[in-house]
C-alpha cells in the first residue's frame, strides 16, 4: 500500500451537521442534503480505515471566552454571537457517525482559523507519516475546504476533493467552490477516490 495518502476529514462536528448546530454555512436549516453528505462522510471514513489510511480529524473549537478567536472577519464574529464552538461542548464534538476513533493511524486537530493548516500539526503529521496525496472532505466547500485545499497544494501535495462529502448552505457556492478548487486539485467523489487509493495497494 502506498502509505503517502491520507485523508482530511474537515469540520464534521456537531455545531455544522446535526439540525441542531448553530452553523448553518455549510448546511441550511431542514436541508436534505445533510443525510447524504453524513453518509458519504461515513463511507469515506470506512473506506479510509478498510485501507489502513492515515485519517486527520480536524475541527473548529474556541476558549468558552473566545479569547482566541479572532475578530477580523464576518464569520468568525458571528461565531462568537452565536455562541458556537465553544470547547468543551456539545456544538464543538464530532458528529455521529463520524466521530474519530482511537487507533494509531487516525489524529485529530484543533484549530481556530480558516485553513486547517494554519497554526496546527497538520503539516507536521503529514510530513511524519511521509504523505504527499491528500483526499480533502468537508463542511463547508467554499470556507475551511477550499483554503485547506489552496494551501495545502501551496505546500505542494497532490489533492483529490470527495465534492459529496462537502456542502454549502448555497449550492451556487459549493458549485462555485469546487470549479475554483479544479484549477489545483481533482474533483471527485468519495467511490472514486477512494478506488484511486486502491489501486496504488
Amino acid at each position: 500500500m502506498d502509505s503517502r495518502l491520507a485523508v482530511l476529514a474537515l469540520h464534521y462536528q456537531n455545531e455544522v451537521l446535526h439540525p441542531n448546530g448553530r452553523i448553518r454555512v455549510g448546511i441550511a436549516e431542514g436541508d436534505p442534503i445533510r443525510e447524504r453528505v453524513v453518509h458519504a462522510a461515513e463511507r469515506l471514513l470506512t473506506g479510509a480505515r478498510e485501507q489502513n489510511l492515515p485519517i486527520i480529524h480536524v475541527r473548529i473549537a474556541f476558549r468558552p471566552d473566545y479569547s482566541d478567536c479572532p475578530r477580523n472577519t464576518p464569520i468568525f464574529r458571528k461565531t462568537v454571537e452565536l455562541g458556537a464552538v465553544k470547547d468543551g461542548e456539545w456544538g464543538a464534538e464530532f458528529a455521529s457517525p463520524l466521530e474519530p476513533r482511537p487507533t494509531s493511524r487516525e489524529f485529530v486537530v484543533t484549530h481556530t482559523r480558516i485553513s486547517a493548516f494554519a497554526g496546527t500539526s497538520v503539516e507536521q503529521t503529514l510530513r511524519m507519516l511521509d504523505v504527499r496525496r491528500l483526499i480533502v472532505a468537508g463542511v463547508a466547500t467554499h470556507s475551511v475546504v477550499e483554503n485547506t485545499v489552496r494551501d495545502a497544494a501551496d505546500r505542494g501535495y497532490e489533492i483529490y476533493v470527495a465534492q459529496d462529502a462537502c456542502a454549502a448552505a448555497n449550492p451556487g457556492a459549493h458549485s462555485n467552490a469546487l470549479a475554483s478548487m479544479s484549477l489545483i486539485s481533482t474533483i471527485t467523489n468519495v467511490n472514486e477516490a477512494l478506488e484511486a487509493a486502491r489501486a496504488d495497494m
